[in-house]
Parts: structure tokens; sequence; C-alpha cells
């Protein structure tokens, strides 16, 4: 046992893909080594992943793998022996193709195999050898490789050609000191690698064995192998920097962005640029967001969080003297800082309200029509959940919020930089000298935008913010456009939990149901689809995603399926409905009466429709006599109860009608043969069903 160090050195990788690839490349070579019996549970792995390679180290790898005993089904009896108990042609080839023959027939065993006999041959498989063992591995290994994007390359021979996510230039396999003769993408193994395009002591760097490879690399190479560590040091670095400068300024936080930094430095080198002033006269998420996304630099925040004129900048290079690469990174920036002055100050001479028709000549889409169509039915829907919320006032704010929340589509700011839309909005709306809520609205109706995402952060925002979402679903599914598997282009299910929880976390009272509804009169003949059954399909979507997300809440499957049972319209009241379920699952009585209310629903489903109705002159058996009477004390307060909004207490009184409630189905025969006796019954059952069921369907616990 020695431990294993494989190295795969290619040209500059893809940054965004590269973690994932330094994973996927070191685990299916760990895996594949298991399977072979090379490696063993115990085996460490140790992925690394740098601009220019992929490596794995693992612990605890054999030189051979134990050999082993194995047991091959061939064929059945009658097809492989004939009359005379001589093997058959069919026989003698599947041995032969299993590197056995004639001689391995008196051994072979007969094992009952269904009905009849088959032959089996046991035998002992000698085990891999590493270097097999390695090569299998590593063709599984770049064969899994989650490549974004596939280039063709010629080899060194000018004939061959392979395909690689980047040209490959070296391959290192040791088996502690010794090298494992391998081959891949046209390469032989070695020990030797590269460092630092400008900055390896030596060039190659010799790897003396498996263990001393980060370490080698670091010294002599001038690259962090690791990911995690460079993650880590880039990190500590811009801490570092940040505290330097002193005032609570700090870099912003992108967990997306430090990856993709990481993925592009072999040893980071943090620096602090500046840029003019006068640039924070632009709103700061336009200069963070082109600081970030075109050249990948951490802006530097003050203490109050707001964009100061300096900016941090990961150096792949560590010159004694780094003014040049400060100099150069300042001058990078500043076109870009000024691009975007440009289209602020351009953008700012019109007013949004100015730009509302330029909507109509951008498609949303092309069986829903235009932007500007889309804005009408935004501001209908809008309108009317105001209205609901706040009267007329807060319906004509929703309106005007609504009428222009897409504007700022056409300004050149958000051409350039789309993920600001609805920022700029906000911005343009005030430049407007619109009411403050107005404009927080304008941006805030994209919310939540993921998960975790704030809601928007007034009554004005969230009704703009149902009604967008609601014309997107109801469109969607009223032309059959609806999300399948992993693919759902238009985002319906972060809508509809969009929509869950502005409904929920809001406490508002709005019936989903009618919300919906509203939306379908809204679009009206732009649907195609049937829309009774698209509204239905709308509907268990959006409690299908409500139930998904309160069983990752903590809610146990028999919970989230009681209380959405019966479809509750206001979805704010659905964590108290739980709660109190929880409470009533608790009590020593509840298995009895979900088991009973089970039993009751399956009575009530052959019968035909049962009216709730109960006639005292016809309760004959005592039982069903004191459970009428139980019902006539507990139902009225239970009912109170519920309706004043103390399900906990609704369903804790319901607790009372379990000994009544067995002792009918112990003594009493629902289906009599005197009619008006079943049917006074079946009346008594289903008041009870119903009494049972305001808060949740209780069938739903029984086990």
């Amino acid at each position: 046992m020695k431990n294993l160090l494989v190295e795969l050195f290619v040209e500059e990788l893809p940054p965004k893909a590269l973690k994932k690839l330094g994973d996927a490349f070191a685990g299916v070579l760990l895996e594949q080594l298991k399977a072979q019996g090379l490696a063993t549970a115990e085996s460490q792995l140790t992925a690394f992943a740098s601009p220019r390679r992929l490596a794995a180290h693992i612990t605890a790898v054999a030189a051979f793998a134990a050999d082993k005993a194995v047991s091959a089904k061939l064929m059945p009896v009658a097809v492989g022996l004939d009359a005379d108990g001589q093997p058959t042609p069919a026989l003698l080839k599947k041995l032969q193709a299993l590197g056995a023959d004639a001689a391995a027939v008196p051994g072979l065993k007969r094992v009952l195999d269904g009905k009849a006999e088959a032959l089996f041959l046991e035998r002992t498989v000698a085990g891999a050898t590493l270097q097999e063992g390695l090569q299998k591995a590593l063709s599984e290994a770049l064969a899994k490789l989650p490549i974004p994007k596939v280039m063709q390359y010629q080899l060194a021979d000018g004939w061959s050609s392979v395909n690689f996510v980047r040209p490959a230039h070296g391959l290192v396999a040791l088996h502690g000191a010794d090298v494992v003769h391998v081959e891949a993408l046209g390469l032989q193994s070695g020990n030797t690698t590269h460092g630092h395009r400008f900055e390896a002591a030596v060039d190659p760097v010799v790897l003396k064995d498996a263990d001393s490879y980060a370490a080698t690399l670091a010294r002599d190479g001038a690259v962090i192998a690791s990911f995690a560590d460079r993650r880590a040091d880039i990190v500590r670095q811009l801490d570092a920097a940040a505290a330097q400068l002193g005032g609570g300024v700090r870099a912003i936080e992108d967990e997306a962005l430090l990856d993709e930094v990481t993925a592009l430095v072999e040893r980071p080198n943090v620096l602090v640029c500046s840029f003019e002033p006068e640039f924070l006269d632009v709103p700061q998420e336009c200069l963070i967001l082109t600081m970030k996304a075109n050249q990948k630099y951490f802006p530097l925040l003050n203490a109050a969080g707001k964009l100061t004129n300096q900016f941090l900048v990961v150096s792949n290079i560590s010159p004694a003297d780094a003014s040049e690469v400060i100099g150069g990174n300042e001058r990078v920036v500043r076109p870009r800082l000024a691009d975007a002055k440009f289209f602020f100050d351009q953008d700012r001479k019109k007013t949004l309200l100015s730009r509302v028709d330029g909507l109509d000549k951008v498609v949303y889409h092309n069986q829903l029509g235009s932007q500007g169509e889309r804005v009408l039915r935004v501001r209908a829907i809008a309108q009317a959940i105001a209205q609901q919320l706040g009267g007329e006032a807060l319906a004509q704010q929703a309106d005007q919020a609504a009428q222009l929340a897409k504007s700022d589509l056409v300004t050149d700011m958000v051409g350039e930089f789309p993920e600001l839309q609805g920022t700029m909005g906000r911005y343009y709306a005030l430049n407007d000298g619109l009411h403050a809520d107005v404009a927080d609205a304008i941006e805030d109706h994209y919310k939540p935008r993921f998960a975790g995402d704030s809601l928007p952060r007034n009554a004005v925002g969230i009704a703009v913010a149902l009604a967008d979402k609601l014309e997107t679903l109801v469109g969607m599914f009223g032309i059959g456009n609806l999300p399948t598997g992993d693919k759902d282009p238009f985002a319906l299910r972060r809508h509809a939990l969009g929509v869950l929880r502005m409904l929920t976390e809001q406490n508002l009272a709005l019936d989903v149901t009618s919300l919906v509804n509203t939306a379908f009169d809204v679009l009206g003949d732009k649907l195609t689809a049937p829309r009774e059954a698209s509204g239905q399909a709308l509907l268990t979507f959006i409690y299908d995603r409500l139930g998904g997300s309160l069983r990752e809440d903590g809610y146990s499957a028999q919970e989230v399926d009681a209380v959405l049972a019966l479809r509750p319209q206001r979805l704010a009241e659905v964590p108290k409905r739980l709660a109190a379920v929880r409470v009533f699952a608790a009590l020593p009585e509840a298995a009895a009466l979900a088991a009973a209310n089970k039993r009751i629903a399956n009575i009530l489903k052959k019968a035909d429709s049962v009216d709730a109705h109960v006639s005292p002159v016809l309760l004959k058996e005592a039982a069903e006599v004191a459970l009428f009477e139980a019902m006539e004390k507990t139902a009225p307060t239970a009912q109170a109860q519920f309706e004043s909004g103390d399900y906990t207490a609704s369903l804790q009184s319901l607790a009372a009608l379990r000994a009544p409630v067995d002792a009918f189905f112990d003594g009493v025969m629902v289906n009599a043969e005197e009619t008006d006796v079943r049917l006074n019954r079946l009346g008594l059952l289903q008041s009870l069903h119903n009494a049972m069921n305001r808060v949740a369907d209780l069938s739903k616990l029984a086990s």
C-alpha cells in the first residue's frame, strides 16, 4: 500500500467550471480504483484544481488487487450438455469466451435457477495490477468529466487529434515514488510537471513522490495546487488589504466571484487600486456590477455599506514593484466606469413614462404579445389586488408602479447590464420625482428573485410583485407552456414560490383561487388552453410547491398532507393549521380519531350524496344517541374556536369525541335495512366528518 498521485497538466481551463471539473476528476478516479479493489473504504481523497491542472491524491492504494472468486452463469443444463452429458458446441463457445476450455466441464456446478438447473463456472480471477486499474480509472475519469464545451486539437505527431476541454500537455502518475506507466490524450505518464507560467523557480518541476506534490509545486513551481487552499488565501489577503485601509472598509462578499477568481490564478496576490471619486455619482449597483462582471475586481464598501473609490485586484503575479500592475488595472477600469456614467446621464434625459410606448416593440412571448401588452395586464391585476389590500389610494399607486415597472428595459443602462432591471427603474423614478413607495415597488416587483431573497418592502411592491408573477403563471399555464422535469425556462417554480412567500410571510388576507381567477379574467382570449383545466393545473402546481416548501421547513409529510388536502384559500393560515395538527397528533386520542375519520370517509365515499342532517327521533341505538349528544355539546365549541382562528383549541376540543366514536363503530350498524335509519346514520357521520375536518383532513394522520 502506497499513496497515489495523478495529475493532468493542461492549458487554462474554463474558470466557472474548474472546481466541478477538479472534484469530478478526483472522485471518479477513487471510485474506479475502489471498484477494482485497488483502493479501500479507508482511502482518503484530496482533489487539486488550478487553472492549468487537475489532480488527485489518494491514500492507501495497492500495487495489486487481491484475487477474487467469481461465479459466472453459463446456460441451462439442457442447453449446455447433450443426452450423454457431453458439452454442446454452445457451451464450449461460452467457455472459450471466458478463457476456459472443455477441461473445465467436469468442474461446472449445477444450480437450480428458477424451474430448471443451470451451469455455473466458478473460478478465481487474478486481481488487477495498479497499472491496469489506473489506466481504466483514468479513461473513465476523463470520459465522465462534466465538460461544458469540448474542443478538438492535434497531437504532436500532426496527424492524430483528440477531443478534450483544453489541450493537455503533461501526465503524472506516482505510486509512492514509483511512476505508474499509463497514457491518456496522447500523453505518457512521468514524474514531472510545470509550475507558474512566469514565476516558477525551475521548469520542469520534478516530483519526488506522491506525498510531496503540493509542497513541491508551492516551492519550485510557485503554484498553490489546492482550490480550497488558494481560495482561503485569497479571502485572507482580501481581508488583510481591506483592514489596512481602515475605517471599517471591507471587500464586497460574492461567493461566485470568489470561486471564479480562484480558478483564474495559480498564486494569488491582492493589490489595492482606485478610480476617480466623481464616478461615485453613478448608482453604486452599476459600478459594482461592471467591476465584478467585466474585470473580476472586488469593490470596497465603507462601514455604512456605501461604495468607495477603491477596489481590490487578485493578480496572478507578484512583482517587487506592483505599481505597473496597479496602474494597468486602473487604466482598464476607467473606460468601463465612464461608460456606466454616460449611460446613466443619457437615460435620465427621458422620463420612465415617456418610455412606456417603447415596450410595444419588445416581444414578451409570441402567443402572449409584447411587453407593452403585458404591462396592461399586470396593471389590471395589480389594481385588483391593491384594492383588496388597501383601497383606492393603494390601487392608484400600484397602477402607476405597474405601468412603469418594465420601462427601464428600454434604457441604455439595462440594455448593457440586464441584471440591473428594476434597480435602475427605481433610480430613474426618483429622478422623475415619483413617490418613494412607487419607486421602491418598481425595483421590488421582481422579488423574491431567488431562495432567501427579501420580499417587497411595501404594500405597493407586494401588489405589483404578486400581479407580475400571477400574470406569468396564468399566461404560461393558459397556453399550455408548463415546466417539465428540470426545464423551466420561464422560472414558473420560482414565481409560484414567490407568490406563496408573499401570501404567507406578509399574512395577506387574499384567497389564492380568487387571485388566480382574477389573472385568468384579465388574460382572457390570449389563452388557448381550456380555462378550467389549466386553472386547476395551476392551483395544483402552487399547492405542490407549498407542500414541498413546508416539508423542507421540517413539517412531516402527514402533517402537510392533512392541511393541504383541504386546499385552504388563505395561505397565511397554513402555518397555524400545521401547528394545530402537530399538537393534536401528540394527543392520546389522535390515532383512534384519525383512523375513525378515515373509516368515515370511506363509508361516505361509497354512499350517494349524503345530507349532513340528523333526526333525533330516528336514533335507535344507545351508542348513536351518545355520539349525537357528544357532538351537540362539542361541535359548537370547536366551530367557535375555528372561526376565531384558534385552530389548536378547536382540534383539542374534538378529542372528547374519541370514546363515543369508538362506541358507535363497535355497536352500530351504519347500513341498516331501514332506509330512513340508514340515511340518518350517514347524516350523523357526515356531520361528524364536517366537524372534524375544518382545520385539516385528519384521515391523513392515520397510519
